[in-house]
């Protein structure tokens, strides 16, 4: 099987191409953005359609003039691409590169199994934000709903606003910093310390979500490690 193109044909600087979802379809616009003819896209009168900008597979810039369905950038793996709008369900899920930012709100699922990259989202999140994350940081301006980070394996959830019921439940080795309260946690997610690394770490997100709130106002959160191990009883 002959190997994938990485490489973006050459360009003029500076040139952005438009696709417009009112006379256009967004199979022939993810095609081209797939094989780009630019380094810059913009998408206009998106209205709410599915898989925006799915697939992107190189390092170019997708602006969404708009809401967006489901799974926008999904699968994306390298571009930087924008909703300038809120999205529906499983935003950058699967997202394995890049950035992905949802100016305002988000629906379930959003980062879904991430593997890698930085999603956004200005406004809040609905439930299981970050679920099954296996190494993505997202970033919530807002809040998040109930069972975020459902077994999330590795990667950083930032939540600037509060928790729903069930954090973490079934949590691995993800890190969770909340700043505002959290409804409950689920089973075998625990406070842990905020030690200087993780105010560091921590800073360096916030830094790249371009916001400004205090490490020092986040608490911790992540695995207490007790379903890690086989225990004979429960076998009965």
């Amino acid at each position: 099987m002959a190997a994938l193109s990485t490489e973006i044909p050459a360009v003029t600087p500076g040139d952005v191409r438009t696709f417009d979802l009112r006379s256009q379809s967004v199979r022939m616009m993810n095609a081209e953005l797939h094989e780009p003819a630019a380094a810059h896209y913009e998408v206009l009168h998106p209205e709410g359609a599915h898989a925006l900008a799915a697939g992107v597979r190189h390092p170019i810039t997708v602006e969404i003039r708009g809401h967006a369905g489901y799974y926008a950038a999904g699968m994306n793996d390298g571009g930087t691409i924008t909703v300038h709008g809120s999205a529906g369900t499983g935003v950058a899920e699967n997202m394995m590169a890049g950035t992905v930012r949802v100016r305002g709100d988000a629906s379930q699922s959003a980062g879904a199994t991430g593997h890698g990259g930085l999603l956004v989202i200005d406004g809040s999140a609905s439930m299981r934000c970050g679920i099954s994350m296996k190494g993505i940081d997202v970033v919530v301006g807002g809040d998040v709903g109930p069972m975020s980070a459902f077994m999330a394996q590795a990667g950083r959830l930032v939540v600037c606003g509060d928790a729903g019921e069930a954090l973490g439940d079934s949590i691995y080795e993800a890190r969770l910093y909340v700043r505002g309260s959290v409804a409950s946690l689920g089973a075998d997610c625990v406070e842990k310390p905020m030690l200087a690394e993780h105010r560091a770490e921590l800073a360096d997100l916030l830094a790249a979500a371009g916001l400004t709130h205090d490490p020092a106002e986040f608490r911790r959160y992540g695995s207490a490690r007790q379903l890690y191990h086989f225990a004979s009883q429960n076998t009965y």
